[in-house]
């Protein structure tokens, strides 16, 4: 991870979180094995997604991520 310039990290987490509604929506209709390993990973890194009982789900932090977006998104 300390090979990763900050600038090439701030634009993975802006790409995470432009994604996130599609991974949730993958989610909500059972389709996680649609979501790429990888971003399943850094998600969990960011606090984003948990692993909980085999599954996976949004944790309170990645809810807030997506209300956000949301919200920006909308123009408010």
């Amino acid at each position: 991870m300390s090979q990763i310039s900050a600038s090439s990290l701030a634009q993975r987490r802006d790409a995470l979180r432009e994604g996130l509604p599609a991974t949730v929506a993958l989610l909500k209709h059972r389709r996680a094995a649609e979501i790429d390993a990888g971003d399943i990973d850094d998600y969990v890194a960011l606090n984003w997604m948990e692993w909980s009982g085999g599954g996976l789900r949004l944790t309170t932090t990645g809810e807030n991520v997506c209300k956000q977006f949301s919200v920006r998104g909308s123009g408010a």
